[in-house]
């Protein structure tokens, strides 16, 4: 059985009410969560691509990519769990392990489970919930990884009214 139905959770995923790339982060991160994320990546062998600027580069240990000077280029960590669905992590800093989603990229019951998936493989290996919020209203997620639950869980009503107010799902 599915953690979500997506007849039930579509409005989470309509790129007009939340904005086509939703902020994903994972709050009370470490050094070493960062790093455990990295490693998951590679043991489920996801394919992945590490850029600064233009410069495609190996993907050095998370201590160094968080150790660049306040001045450096922001890299990105780009991965693809499966071709077609592509995660940014934004690594701002180590205490907080942020990314986003392309919402077009996400339609339908088949990639509601991909990312459903993802969002457990973090939330298990981390032990911490991973949580979504429409693009710009990062303080109010709409679903997550509920760690005690072990699966993703809607942590709004979706059934709202489909019109964004004030960068946030009507009703709010």
């Amino acid at each position: 059985m599915p953690d979500l139905v997506w007849e039930e959770v579509k409005n989470f995923f309509d790129p007009d009410l939340m904005g086509s790339l939703p902020d994903v982060r994972v709050e009370d991160a470490s050094l070493e969560d960062w790093q455990a994320v990295f490693d998951l990546v590679e043991t489920k062998g996801w394919r992945w691509e590490y850029s600064v600027g233009d410069a495609v580069v190996p993907l050095p240990p998370a201590a160094d990519v968080l150790a660049r000077p306040a001045d450096a280029e922001l890299p990105i960590v780009r991965v693809w769990p499966v071709p077609g669905v592509l995660v940014n992590f934004w690594p701002y800093s180590a205490a907080e392990i942020d990314f986003d989603i392309d919402l077009r990229e996400l339609q339908g019951q088949e990639r509601l489970d991909i990312v459903c998936g993802f969002f457990a493989a973090i939330g298990r290996r981390l032990r911490k919930p991973v949580l979504m919020a429409p693009e710009g209203d990062y303080h109010h997620p709409v679903l997550g990884f509920d760690v005690e639950a072990d699966r993703v869980v809607p942590l709004a009503d979706p059934r709202l009214p489909s019109k964004r107010q004030g960068g946030a799902l009507a009703g709010d």
